[in-house]
């Protein structure tokens, strides 16, 4: 009998959030309590304005149809605003913006619409798993560009054989990084834009943690970078910045010939999200910048509690500038699969192995920074308890 089942969905890789959901289930059976740290989902409340214009459009009977452009043309228009309060930049609503649903969403769509099966695209090892998912959606080649720790998790573009360089269509980039935690400077940004110009490349840079920023850094965005808007998508989410996941909001901006192109084939496939959901967005995205960074503080109070628990049982630890999450080598000679499964059905703490992010990724896990300091710090002296049976 045929299979129904499609060459696409075949290349896909399992999900490790699957795999960890096993070991959760197994913990659970054995009576264990989870600290779950594996997922990037924040636990923290979303805005009250943002749930209030929701529960008011629900009765609103002009919210219940098809969001055509104009149904989200305010949301479009708070998105410019945004973008020029928070970085002075002047982006045209009309041409050079475009709602998703979802950053990932945005991310797969934007590659149907601006490749052709076959195209080579450069990703990051390690990188977000999802990337490899919508590379085989749309029948991509890759070519993997290393993220290493002794280059602050920056790739070398210069690195890049002339030939691969020649032959690609879309780089991506990620910062600050999952799951790395990595950070780029502007000067980085620039250099990346003039890598793609050189070489006539979409520039992807997919930037949901762009408000999850620790201290004095500040997360540059690539359309700031001279000549951008010649080569350069960027994707942004409700999802981290204002604690939204499950609302699955966010937007493109950046050049406008693939922005056209995104817009033509999303036409296709959905009417966008459901107009009460973009009111929400827009009521999160016109509160002052002094709420986001109220949120990153409480994160980097989860930080350095963590931080400073693992350092206290043997791990070596690099602490992050900005994101929701800690990259850390396993301080043993175990696989970062075995680490993360092992550990979660023995004592119930959950990790995400550096593995599932890419080859590079191995002996690594990333904690998600999702429990308040005293749950975090109780973690870390579990994981001290399993490492020392093992060891």
């Amino acid at each position: 009998m045929k299979r129904f089942t499609s060459s696409r969905v075949s290349q896909m890789p399992e999900s490790v959030f699957l795999q960890m959901d096993a070991a959760k289930k197994a913990a659970l059976a054995r009576g264990l309590s989870l600290i779950d740290l594996s997922i990037g989902a924040s636990d923290l409340p979303p805005p009250q304005v943002a749930l209030q214009a929701l529960s008011d459009a629900v009765w609103d009977p002009s919210t219940y149809g098809y969001c055509l452009r104009s149904g989200f043309t305010p949301l479009l228009e708070a998105v410019a605003d945004w973008h020029q309060q928070r970085f002075g930049q002047k982006l045209d609503p009309a041409r050079e913006l475009l709602p998703l649903i979802g950053s990932q969403e945005g991310f797969s769509n934007l590659l149907l619409a601006t490749t052709n099966p076959g195209d080579l695209i450069l990703l990051p090892d390690p990188g977000y798993p999802s990337y490899l998912g919508a590379v085989a959606i749309a029948g991509l080649q890759t070519h993997l560009v290393p993220l290493q720790e002794d280059q602050n998790f920056l790739p070398d573009l210069q690195a890049i054989p002339a030939d691969v360089a020649a032959r690609a269509s879309v780089l991506v980039l990620s910062y600050p990084n999952n799951p790395t935690s990595g950070v780029a400077t502007p000067e980085f940004m620039q250099q990346a834009v003039d890598f793609c110009l050189q070489h006539d490349i979409l520039l992807i840079h997919d930037f949901p943690y762009v408000d999850m920023v620790f201290g004095d850094y500040e997360a540059p965005s690539v359309l700031d970078a001279k000549g951008a808007m010649g080569c350069a998508v960027e994707l942004y989410s409700i999802s981290k910045s204002f604690h939204l996941g499950g609302f699955r909001l966010g937007w493109a901006a950046g050049n406008k010939d693939a922005i056209a192109a995104l817009e033509q084939l999303k036409s296709a496939v959905d009417f966008n999200q459901y107009v009460g959901i973009q009111r929400a967005g827009i009521a999160a995205l016109g509160l002052p910048r002094s709420h986001t960074r109220q949120d990153a503080r409480r994160l980097m109070e989860r930080r350095d509690a963590l931080c400073q628990a693992l350092r206290g049982t043997g791990w070596d630890i690099s602490v992050p500038q900005a994101s929701m999450y800690v990259w850390a080598r396993i301080p043993a000679p175990i696989s970062s699969f075995d680490f993360a499964l092992d550990l979660a059905r023995e004592t119930g703490v959950t990790v995400a192995p550096g593995r599932a992010f890419g080859t590079r990724g191995e002996g690594f896990v990333r904690f998600a920074l999702v429990r308040e300091p005293a749950m975090l710090q109780e973690a870390a002296q579990k994981i001290a308890g399993f490492l020392k049976e093992r060891v």
